[in-house]
């Protein structure tokens, strides 16, 4: 992404996510004495650690307000589906600070003291007696909700929660990716940090899920809030190791500079290609001012989305004298040609962008429905009862599992029959497909487990269980999960090549937002249907729930659509004619 803050015509960059890093509080010789696979333990305990404390709160969420909130299940679903969200998008923020204004470690470091705060708070709530309302007995009168007093000690949990996950989870990647210098080294960095992630993630889902269901609420956050202090401990005995970045300034201010002097000018005639009067120096250090330098090309800007070619046209206004006599440009009044071109290629995959983003809505529905259809079925597996926060682990292995094929066998294999591996805009269309498997898949399991329910006639009883097995759920999850393994990596690949190399950071935060925004869209959705249907009462074995599954279907379908028409159109910017051996 486009530094606030330049480097200087001539210095090579070191890279790191895609960030452009210089040195920071040390001299160079120092810098590069430190770093390397010695801070791997430190940084790696420290990405556990969180992990398992944020997913040991987010896992079973949607079971703790039912059971120890009084919440009504469609409603908890909804405050996970936000919580989620907020989650997803938080890192975007704080990725952006760090960048702006403390560099990565420093933002870590206080993010996870959150993460410590946040699980202590929930740990609270649950061993509290008055932070919680009085237990519902099933026949004994409406339930007693939460007062405000008691949802606003939950909330500043919540709110803790994502505090650490904006200062935390892009930036840890990022520290990591600082302390090398190789590029191979950075590969296996980002690896190891998505195997954290997900490996967190089941540990929590099922160990800490369980001891929540099992044994206590207490103990359960307990381990979370014991996890978070480990990895900060990690983090922290760490120090003396790290190699530290410089502060570069807001990833989004070059594009924001190129639309505030495309509107400033929206009165200016662009010239014809004859008479070029664009700027494309390259801006250097000064004083909150972008010094002019000189071009080494005379390129006019491309001619689609021609108005904002105007942001590059130099007009009366757009230079002030320095003291020294020199030439300064006012960055908000005229950027680069560069520049302009960085926002046009945003624009460009935008709508691909947005055609990923009901697959999110639609895998948010799924998740949290599908808690809430395990705990009305049979849950046992001999003697041991699967708690409902534990099917997302379902989702979860299937990612792992199905990466490994891909990886080792299926797209070797389809290298043997095409010659070539599958664009990245092939594999989000497959993975767009999945889930529309996945989504019929799961209404048909849920009209199997509503049969059982009016076999009997129990619909008006909200605790009765039906003894169709759990174990069939995990059969959708399985396919959004292979769906997810496919089109969430084929999205960051896609942006990855196609953003030119000052835009490259934004890969990571565009999928962000995608997840982000599905989560909340999903919560609008619900409370649509609500509104519109009667299919989502309370009671679960008085729902219509395969009626929302068969029409998350059927959207999915027709957003496969939209994505086909976008996928169709759009014209590989980066990748040319090597398309094919990508």
């Amino acid at each position: 992404m486009e530094a606030n803050v330049p480097q200087e015509e001539g210095t090579l960059p070191r890279q790191g996510l895609g960030v452009d890093h210089e040195s920071l509080q040390q001299p160079q010789s120092d810098q590069r004495r430190k770093g390397g696979w010695i801070t791997f333990p430190f940084l790696g305990a420290a990405m556990m650690g969180l992990g398992v404390a944020t997913s040991g709160v987010l896992s079973n969420l949607v079971v703790y307000l039912i059971k120890e909130y009084n919440v009504p299940s469609v409603d908890a679903a909804q405050i996970s589906n936000i919580v989620a969200g907020c989650l997803s998008l938080a890192p975007v923020a704080g990725a952006v600070v760090a960048d702006a204004f403390f560099g990565c470690y420093p933002i870590v470091a206080v993010s996870m003291a959150f993460s410590v705060l946040s699980s202590v708070v929930f740990t609270l709530t649950a061993s509290l007696r008055g932070l919680r309302p009085a237990p519902c007995h099933l026949g004994a009168g409406p339930c007693e909700p939460a007062s405000a007093g008691q949802m606003a000690a939950l909330y500043a949990g919540v709110f803790l929660m994502c505090v650490s996950a904006a200062g935390s989870r892009f930036n840890q990647a990022t520290m990591g990716a600082d302390q090398f210098d190789s590029a191979a080294d950075r590969d296996v960095l980002f690896n190891w940090f998505f195997v954290f992630l997900y490996a967190s993630s089941v540990l929590a889902s099922t160990v800490i899920v369980y001891v929540q269901d099992t044994v206590s609420w207490t103990l359960g956050f307990g381990i979370s809030a014991a996890a978070s202090v480990v990895g900060l401990v990690a983090l922290l005995l760490g120090t003396r190791y790290y190699r530290r970045s410089a502060v570069r300034g807001s990833p989004f201010t070059g594009l924001a500079r190129v639309a505030v002097a495309a509107v400033t000018k929206w009165k200016v005639n662009v010239p014809t290609s004859g008479e070029l009067k664009f700027y494309h120096g390259r801006p250097r250090r000064g004083d909150g001012e972008d010094k002019a330098g000189n071009s080494d090309t005379d390129l006019a800007p491309s001619d689609s989305f021609s108005f904002l070619n105007r942001a590059a046209l130099i007009t009366d206004g757009d230079t002030i004298a320095a003291a020294d006599g020199s030439t300064v440009i006012r960055p908000w009044r005229v950027c680069t040609v560069q520049q302009v071109e960085d926002l046009k290629t945003v624009l460009r995959i935008l709508p691909l962008w947005s055609a990923a983003i009901f697959l999110s809505v639609a895998i948010g529905v799924q998740i949290n429905f599908t808690i809430l259809q395990a705990l009305v079925m049979d849950r046992a597996v001999g003697r041991f009862v699967i708690p409902a926060g534990s099917m997302i682990v379902g989702t979860l292995i299937a990612v792992v599992v199905s990466l490994g094929l891909l990886d080792r066998v299926l797209l070797p294999l389809w290298r043997r029959l095409v010659r070539h591996d599958p664009t990245p805009l092939q594999r989000i269309g497959a993975g767009h497909v999945i889930t529309v498997v996945s989504m019929a898949a799961s209404a048909v399991i849920e009209r199997r487990r509503v049969a059982t329910v009016h076999a009997r006639g129990d619909e008006g009883n909200p605790a009765w269980v039906s003894p169709l097995s759990a174990m069939w759920l995990l059969l959708p999850f399985a396919l959004s999960g292979f769906g997810e393994a496919l089109h969430f990596p084929g999205q960051v690949t896609l942006y990855y090549q196609e953003f030119p190399p000052s835009l490259k950071n934004t890969a990571t935060g565009m999928v962000a937002m995608i997840v982000a925004l599905g989560f909340y869209l999903s919560t609008a959705l619900i409370g649509i249907v609500r509104r519109a249907t009667a299919w989502l009462p309370d009671n679960m074995n008085a729902s219509r729930l395969e009626n929302l599954y068969w029409l998350l279907a059927v959207l999915v379908s027709l957003n496969f659509g939209y994505y086909m028409l976008c996928a169709r159109l759009y014209k590989y910017q980066n990748v040319g004619k090597k398309v094919t051996e990508v």
